[in-house]
Parts: C-alpha cells; structure tokens; sequence
C-alpha cells in the first residue's frame, strides 16, 4: 500500500526545495528528472482521465511559468530561469489537491472547506493591512477562490489547494527558490512574498482541466475509432 499522495509530495518538495538552494544548473535537471518519475509514478495509478487532467494543469502551468516568470518577471527563481521541476512539480502539487479533495475524510470534514476559505481570508486581509509589504494580488485571488468555492465543480480540491499550495510558496519564497516581485509590470498592482491568497490561481488550473479533459478524451477516442484496422495476414 503507498503513503498517501499529499503526504509523498510534502515530502518530495521540501527535499527538492531544500536540494536546490546550492544547486547548480545540472543539479536542477537532476532534481527535474526525478520530479517527473515521480509525478509519472504516482500517475500509474489513476484514472485515465485523471492522468489527462494532471497533463492539462502540467501544459497550462507550464505556459503561466515561461510567461510570467520568464518573460515578464513578476517572480523570478534563484538561477533566474524556470527550473525543470517546476512543471511536474504543478502537476504532482495538483495531484495532492485532487488526492485531498476526492478523500473520504475531507468530504466527512465539513469543517475543511470554511476553515480553509476563513484562513486565506485571515491571510488576504494581512497582507491588505498589517503586512510590511502590501497584497493586492493575493486578494484578488482570495476572491478568486471564493468564486470557484461557491461555483466551481470541484470546492474540496481548491481547500486541499490551499492547504498544499500555500505549503508549497511559504517553504519556496522562505528559502530563496523564488522571491515576487513588490509590484506586477505595470507597477499598479502589489504583490506579497508569496502572495495570500495563491490557491485561488490553481483554481483556474483545475477550471482548465475540467473542461478540456472530456474534449481531449472524446477527441483521442474518436479519433481511435476512425483509424483503419490492420489486416492480419
């Protein structure tokens, strides 16, 4: 029986996080490498339309990280690049909100989702008023998480967002992974080191994955059922 994924990828990201800090470039690949065999592990497992779903957040994370890290700078990693863990590492920290939110004890705990929601939102209103450096951006997308919370598909998964997101920035921003910017490009928008209210972004990705994961099935199925048969000799 396998630990319990929240608990495989909790681990896996401080050793990760905590391997990089004195990493070189090639000690990164190595740290990617061994990011995907994991995410690709543990995906073994799951359903195909989970694995579909997991490759949808891995391509759209992907790009998000190459724009707004790579191109426009609004939070920039140690070696300034994208390192090769990161886009498993979206999809293994997706996997472990999917793990959280499907859990027969998340969906017992009826406390999970208001405690979660009264966390970030303690944590927004910080970062508006007593934080040395101003949040905007993370009340944006505390509110954003309030939206899919009340309207999305999936309310349980963005609490086990938060939960494994907000992990995930605190241990990355405190050792110097990654450090935000003050402000976005445009310097009109203030943005807190992490910012609060980060889970409210990985609510998009799980928006992403619901909706494209049945075209992508239907389409890779209906594309198998026009292909010719072979005839056997």
């Amino acid at each position: 029986m396998r630990p319990p994924i929240p608990a495989v990828v909790a681990v896996w990201v401080a050793v990760v996080l905590g391997l990089d800090t004195g990493a070189s470039l090639n000690q990164q690949r190595l740290l990617g490498l061994g990011t995907w065999l994991l995410l690709l592990g543990l995906l073994r497992e799951e359903s195909r339309a989970t694995r579909v779903q997991v490759g949808v957040v891995v391509v759209y994370a992907s790009v998000v990280e190459y724009v707004f890290a790579g191109w426009l700078g609004v939070y920039v990693y140690r070696l300034d690049n994208v390192p090769s863990f990161v886009p498993p590492g979206h999809g293994l920290v997706y996997l472990a909100a999917l793990a959280i939110g499907r859990s027969a004890w998340a969906h017992r705990s009826t406390w999970l989702l208001p405690a979660a929601l009264t966390a970030c939102g303690a944590w927004a209103l910080w970062g508006l008023t007593l934080s040395p450096t101003l949040d905007v951006l993370g009340a944006f997308w505390f509110g954003c998480l309030l939206v899919f919370a009340r309207w999305g598909k999936s309310p349980l998964v963005y609490a086990g967002a938060f939960l494994v997101v907000s992990y995930l920035e605190i241990i990355g921003t405190s050792l110097g992974t990654w450090a935000w910017q003050s402000h976005d490009p445009t310097g009109l928008i203030a943005i807190g080191n992490p910012p609060s209210g980060i889970a409210g972004g990985y609510a998009w990705f799980d928006a992403a994955g619901l909706a494209l994961t049945p075209r992508l099935l239907r389409w890779w199925d209906g594309r198998r059922v026009r292909e010719p048969v072979a005839l056997q000799d």
